[in-house]
C-alpha cells in the first residue's frame, strides 16, 4: 500500500486532527506533560507524527498491541538504521543532538538477524560473568564516596550529585577503566546525553574506548572489556569499541532516571497532597515497579525501519523512515488497566520486548535498588526541598528525566573521603542551580616560589574516586 505522493513518512486515518501537524519531542512542553500528548494521539489511532529534533522526522507507536507487533516483528521492522533515507539522503543535520543515539553502530542494539544474534551473545554471556555480590558493593562503594561529597552540606542535588554521577562511575568501574581514560569517558557520555557539542562528545568517546580495549588487549582483567575480548564471537576493535557504547548508553542514562524518578516518588509522599500511591513508607522494589509503569525511564526509543510500506491498523508507516515505540504511552494504554492496578511486572514494556529485549534487566534493577536504599539508609531524613509538583523534567524525545532533585537533611561528617581530595567541579546543569546547591568559587593558588610551575590537570570524577578507593 503506497502513501500519496509527497505523504509524510507518516499517513494517519482520514479525520484525525494529527494528520496534518507534526509534535516536537524536544521543546518544554512536552517534557511537562508528556502524557497528554499520548493520549491525544492514542485517540485517533496507533501512530503519529512527530518531530524528535529540528528537522528529524519520526512516527511514534502509542498503543501497547501496535508496540508489540512493531517490536516482535525484526522481518517486517529492522533496527539496522544504515536503511533511513533521509540520513543517507543527507537531509538529517550531521551536528542533531539525537544522531549519537539513533546513527549505525556495529552493536547489538542497531543490527539484525544472525549477525545480532553473534553480538548479542558475546554481550549476555559476558553480562552473565557479573557477581551479583560484587556489583552490590561496587555500588555501596561509590554510593559512599558520593554522598561524601555533599552530606556536611544538608543540601544536595540528589539528580546531578548523586543519580547521574552514580552509573557513570560504576560503569567505569565495570569497564575496567584506569583514571584518565574513565575520566574522559565520564565527561563524553555525560554530554551525548546532555546534548551539548555532540560531534566532539562522540569523537571523545570513540578515542578514549578504543585506547581501553587496546589496554586490554595487553592486559586483561575481570571486567566486562576484557570478557568480550576473550568471547568465541572474536569481535573486532570497532566492534568492542561499539558494544562498549551500547552498554554505556543503554545503562547510563536509563540507571539514572530510574534511581532519580524513584526517589522524587518515595519522598514525595512526605508532602501533603501527593498522589494516593506515593508515599515515604513504600518499598523501594514498589517504587521502582511505578516507575517502570509510570514514568519509564526511557520513554521513546527502539526505532525501527519498517523494510517495506507497512499498514498498521489503518496508518501506513512508510519504508526506511524512523518508527519509534513509546513505552510510556504504550505502559498508560487504557486496555492495560486490570494489569496497571496491580502494576504486573510482566506487562510494561519499559524493559522492551522482541529480540532487542534489554538484556540487562536484573542488574539494572540491582544497581537501582542498591543506590536508593543506600542513601535512604544513610540519610536517614532526607526531603524533598521543593514541592514534588514544582520539580522541573528536563527536556528530550527519548528520556523521562529530571533536571533536578533538591533535597535537604541534617548535616554530618563525611566519612571516607582522604584528606586532601578535591572533587570535581559541578556539571553544567548543576552549575546553574541557586545556591545552596552551587560549589564555592575556586579559590585563586598562593604566590610563592611555585606561582609559576605549571597548573597541574585537575582531575575528574572518577580518578578523585580511585584516590579514596584504589580498586
Amino acid at each position: 500500500m503506497d502513501p500519496s505522493p509527497g505523504a509524510t513518512p507518516y499517513s494517519a486515518p482520514a479525520g484525525c486532527p494529527m494528520s496534518q501537524q507534526q509534535t516536537s519531542l524536544y521543546g518544554p512542553e512536552f517534557a511537562a506533560d508528556p502524557h497528554r500528548v499520548y493520549d491525544a494521539f492514542r485517540a485517533h489511532g496507533p501512530a503519529a507524527p512527530i518531530e524528535l529534533a529540528p528537522g528529524v522526522d519520526a512516527t511514534l507507536i502509542v498503543q501497547h498491541e501496535a508496540a508489540l507487533r512493531v517490536l516482535q516483528n525484526p522481518a517486517l521492522f529492522a533496527r539496522d538504521s544504515r536503511r533511513w533515507a533521509a540520513l543517507r539522503e543527507g537531509a538529517i543535520p550531521m551536528d542533531s543532538p539525537v544522531l549519537p543515539m539513533m546513527m549505525y553502530r556495529p552493536n547489538c542494539l542497531f543490527t539484525d538477524g544472525a549477525e545480532h544474534l553473534r553480538l548479542r551473545k558475546a554481550v549476555t554471556e559476558s553480562l552473565a560473568r557479573l557477581n551479583s555480590s560484587r556489583l552490590s558493593r561496587d555500588v555501596e562503594r561509590i554510593a559512599d564516596y558520593l554522598i561524601d561529597q555533599f552530606i556536611e552540606r544538608g543540601t544536595a542535588d540528589l539528580l546531578n550529585e548523586y543519580a547521574k554521577l552514580l552509573p557513570l562511575l560504576l560503569f567505569n568501574q565495570l569497564f575496567g577503566c584506569p583514571g584518565d581514560i574513565g575520566d574522559r569517558l565520564t565527561r563524553s557520555m555525560s554530554a551525548i546525553f546532555d546534548g551539548e557539542d555532540v560531534l566532539r562528545a562522540n569523537g571523545e568517546l570513540t578515542e578514549c574506548l578504543m585506547e581501553l580495549v587496546a589496554l586490554k588487549r595487553r592486559q586483561p582483567g575481570e571486567d566486562i572489556t576484557s570478557w568480550l575480548i576473550q568471547h568465541p564471537a572474536g569481535l573486532r576493535d570497532e566492534e568492542l569499541k561499539d558494544q562498549l557504547v551500547m552498554l554505556m548508553g543503554a545503562g547510563v542514562e536509563p540507571e539514572r532516571n530510574l534511581i532519580a524518578n524513584a526517589l522524587l516518588l518515595m519522598l514525595a509522599g512526605d508532602q501533603p497532597g501527593g498522589p494516593e500511591r506515593r508515599g515515604s513508607g513504600m518499598l523501594v522494589e514498589d517504587a521502582l515497579d511505578d516507575v517502570l509503569w509510570n514514568n519509564p525511564p526511557i520513554a521513546n526509543y527502539a526505532t525501527h525501519y519498517p523494510v517495506r510500506d507497512i499498514e498498521l491498523d489503518g496508518v501506513v508507516l512508510k519504508a526506511e523512515t524512523p518508527v519509534l515505540i513509546s513505552f510510556a504511552a504504550a505502559n498508560s494504554d487504557p486496555s492495560l488497566t486490570d494489569a496497571r492496578q496491580t502494576l504486573s511486572k510482566g506487562a510494561h514494556l519499559a524493559w522492551g520486548a522482541g529480540p532487542h529485549v534489554c538484556p540487562a534487566k536484573s542488574p539494572a534493577t540491582l544497581i537501582a535498588l542498591t543506590a536508593i536504599e543506600k542513601i535512604l539508609n544513610t540519610v536517614p531524613d532526607l526531603s524533598l526541598a521543593v514541592p514534588a509538583s514544582g520539580v522541573a523534567w528536563r527536556p528530550g524525545p527519548f528520556h523521562r528525566a529530571l533536571v533536578a532533585l533538591p533535597v535537604r537533611f541534617t548535616p554530618t561528617a563525611a566519612r571516607r573521603t582522604a584528606t586532601g581530595t578535591q572533587p570535581p567541579a559541578p556539571t553544567s546543569t548543576s552549575a546553574q542551580l541557586p545556591d545552596p546547591y552551587r560549589n564555592a568559587a575556586p579559590q585563586p593558588a598562593p604566590a610563592g616560589r611555585h606561582a609559576a610551575e605549571p597548573a597541574k590537570k585537575p582531575k575528574g570524577w572518577w580518578s578523585s574516586f580511585l584516590d579514596v578507593f584504589r580498586v
